[in-house]
């Protein structure tokens, strides 16, 4: 196996979370319904937003940042042991079939007010 791409990405959760406030819409325009939820019900908070979309900056950066990727071809997903994973579908699977991507590394983080996210691309 070997990297194909990274992608890093970071965005202020302020700033993040009054573009979500401003523009209601905004959140399913870029999110799955999975995204939005906790596991046991309810909203995730906007820090947990911005780091989600941050890994889906920062995996449109790992495939080359191609026009024409669509937000929710992309989903962020955490497994029973905590471990955040990225799930693609549609243009973001397309792309990376056509790079040769065998599997993704994510890695998200928020503190100070500023959410992160690292994507590996591997083939």
């Amino acid at each position: 196996m070997s990297i194909i791409g990274v992608g890093i990405d970071v965005a202020e959760v302020e700033r993040f979370g009054a573009s979500l406030a401003r523009t209601p819409a905004l959140a399913g325009r870029l999110f799955l319904e999975s995204e939005l939820l906790l596991p046991g019900g309810g909203r995730r908070g906007v820090a947990s937003l911005a780091a989600r979309f941050a890994a889906k900056e920062a995996l449109a950066k790992a495939l080359g940042a191609p026009a024409g990727l669509l937000w929710r071809d992309a989903e962020v997903y955490v497994e029973d042991n905590g471990q955040p994973r990225l799930r693609v579908t549609g243009t973001v699977a397309a792309r990376a079939a056509e790079l040769g991507v065998a599997s993704w590394h994510v890695s998200l983080s928020h503190d100070a007010g500023i959410a992160s996210a690292v994507v590996i691309a591997e083939g």
